[in-house]
Parts: structure tokens; sequence; C-alpha cells
């Protein structure tokens, strides 16, 4: 498990562990979501919706060439979806691919997200954690920058 990306987990889930109720933790981090950027509209294509899920749930990733690390957008249609893609996508930014593939997102449990979801909505965070792993085992097969999805720095 790599090291960086291990302690960002446990800096997370101590983060959001001050919240003692899972359910209002679980609200915060949607709330968070929820003021985060929406996705582009040019990123809400189809080539970017995570197969799987029920509601639309869009997740786009290349690696950062200055860090050689990922960096990660992830949008949904619904609010709680996008609360936990979001969380997602904060966790695995800045990782190595390598890491990506190798680090379960042990936080889903730790902070009791997995008992606010219902199963399909559970089934759906399975579908966006293979999306997760899909796109930095391309990362890691071409070595190389990807920019083809990269959403514009503002």
């Amino acid at each position: 498990m790599g090291t960086g990306l291990a302690e960002k987990q446990r800096s997370l889930i101590e983060d959001y562990q001050v919240i003692e109720d899972a359910a209002e933790r679980f609200s915060a981090i949607v709330h968070q979501a929820a003021a985060a950027p929406a996705l582009e509209e040019a990123h809400r294509a189809p080539e970017n919706l995570v197969p799987g899920c029920v509601s639309r749930v869009w997740l786009v990733g290349w690696r950062d060439p200055a860090t050689g690390g990922c960096e990660f957008r992830a949008d949904a249609e619904a609010p709680t979806v996008k609360g936990v893609a979001v969380l997602l996508a904060r966790l695995y930014s800045g990782a190595t691919p390598e890491e990506v593939l190798a680090v379960e997102p042990e936080i889903v449990c730790a902070l009791q997200i997995d008992r606010q979801l219902s199963p399909t909505r559970l089934k759906g965070l399975a579908h966006i954690r293979r999306r997760f792993r899909e796109i930095a085992e391309t990362l890691v097969r071409n070595r190389a920058p990807d920019r083809r999805n990269r959403p514009p720095l503002k």
C-alpha cells in the first residue's frame, strides 16, 4: 500500500470523524460535494459515464504532468452519489496510478457511509470504484500524461 495515499486516507477519516453522528457526517460530505464546481458540460460525455449506476455519474481522470500523480473530477445527478464520488475523487487525486489500484477506499466503511446507502447505491459505489481502477490501469499502461479528459484549469 502506498504510504502517501494511506496517510491521506487516514487524515480524511480523522477530519470527518470529528462529526460523531454518521448521518450528520454523511450529510456534511454530500453538502461539501454540492458546493464543489460542477463538471464542465464537455466532460459530461457518454465515455465518461460510470456504467452500472442507476443515476448518471461522470468520472474523468488524467495524470498530472508536473507530479506524475492522478487527478480526478467527478459529478453525478443524485446528491448522495455525487457526495461519495467527489469524496473518492478527492481521496485518489494526487496518488500514483499504482496507489489508486492498490488502496481500497476504507474511508467508506470507516465513516459508515456504507450504512447510509441503499443496496442499489452500494452497487453503484462498486461501479464507481471499478471506474477509478480502470482509469488508473489505463494511466499505468500509457505511462504518459493523459490530457484527453483533463478539464481546463481556471
